[in-house]
């Protein structure tokens, strides 16, 4: 299922308005703002009752992205090329230009490409990179439909109705900042399967 043109449209401009929109991914229902709109990301951060200490996760619609919102490091491509699109987040160190309530002040950013028609969709028409977290309030049960989004988050975002979310894990998350490499939250994909990737020790939560 894609989004026809004027959905997309649609979609781009209330992004660039600084409204927030839930939409389906390739894990759970995600809530998203432009990432470089920290006006739009506070007010993500409001309506998700979500601790300004707990930084929230960009997605991209391309590898050759990554530079608008982080510093690759060695294993970033090798993992990129094998695992993105899809569920692996990547924890790498952040662009000086990205807006610090992203990354609640810290060093580092979250990526992830995801394996989603809708996401991937809404990602290439807007061009920019998403601030996105689970369509849910904090501490609530992950969204896994549009309607479930929407008992918990009412009317103000712009709900796309893309059916039941394809899996309910959440992503993998590895961090490449430390050494020894680490999987800060397990998913779908293995320790083991990154070392294989890497070449190299990757220790599991």
């Amino acid at each position: 299922m894609t989004f026809t043109a004027p959905d997309l449209a649609a979609v781009c401009a209330a992004l660039a308005a600084g409204r927030l929109i839930v939409f389906p991914t390739d894990t759970v229902y995600g809530l998203a703002a432009l990432a470089y709109n920290a006006d739009a990301v506070r007010a993500l951060y409001a309506l998700k009752r979500r601790p300004h200490h707990l930084a929230i996760p960009v997605m991209i619609a391309e590898t050759a992205q990554i530079e608008r919102v982080a510093r690759p490091l060695p294993g970033f491509a090798a993992l990129a090329a094998h695992f993105w699109p899809g569920a692996l987040t990547i924890i790498l160190p952040r662009v000086p230009a990205l807006p610090d309530i992203v990354t609640a002040g810290g060093e580092t950013v979250a990526v992830r490409i995801p394996n989603h028609p809708f996401a991937l969709d809404i990602l290439r028409a807007i061009d920019e990179p998403l601030a996105v977290t689970s369509a849910n309030l904090s501490g609530r049960p992950a969204a896994l439909t549009a309607a479930e989004a929407h008992s918990q988050l009412g009317n103000f975002p712009l709900i796309l109705d893309g059916g039941p979310a394809l899996d309910d894990a959440v992503s993998t998350i590895i961090d490449l900042t430390q050494k020894p490499l680490r999987v800060l939250r397990p998913g779908p994909i293995s320790a083991e399967a990154l070392a294989a990737v890497l070449e190299r020790p990757v220790l599991a939560e």
